[in-house]
């Protein structure tokens, strides 16, 4: 069944990710999780993790290098796949002005904390807008010529 809401035009489906046009970030964002989930739990950790990078141990001077391309195990390429899959995932189900915004990002964390960062902001930024929601809130009252539908048309704006 078709959504009737015209910011999700698409039916929901279990093959093809869910469209994001740049509305309704929040609703998206859930139903991508839970997408990703589904195909593969290692897939949505190399989004919140970030991608898996081989690397050698140097036990005399105790540091880590990158390893070479063509030292990787099939264990390392196993994991590294994952950032690629969910990269492919989040490219495909962003339209065109989202898609540019995450383009140059390297890996899908960074594709995943870029949209995140643009349609939910800083953590500061959250804040503030709760705390004016709140005192918004607490100011809200009906006028002594208003009814109770208008008053309710009010409060939904």
């Amino acid at each position: 069944m078709v959504s009737s809401n015209p910011l999700f035009h698409e039916g929901n489906s279990i093959h093809r990710p869910p469209i994001f046009n740049g509305e309704g970030y929040h609703y998206w964002k859930t139903r991508m999780q839970i997408f990703i989930e589904a195909i593969d739990l290692n897939i949505w950790e190399a989004i919140e993790l970030g991608p898996h990078i081989p690397t050698i141990a140097d036990v005399s001077t105790s540091t880590t290098t990158q390893k070479p391309r063509d030292q990787w195990t099939e264990e390392d390429r196993r994991k590294i796949q994952y950032d690629l899959k969910a990269k492919n995932i989040i490219t495909s189900a962003l339209g065109i002005d989202e898609y540019f915004r995450v383009s140059n990002c390297t890996n899908a964390k960074d594709m995943w904390d870029t949209l995140q960062l643009t349609h939910e902001g800083t953590t500061d930024v959250k804040r503030s807008r709760i705390n004016t929601l709140i005192h918004e809130y607490e100011l809200f009252r009906m006028n002594p010529n208003e009814n109770i539908h208008s008053l309710q048309k009010d409060f939904h704006i």
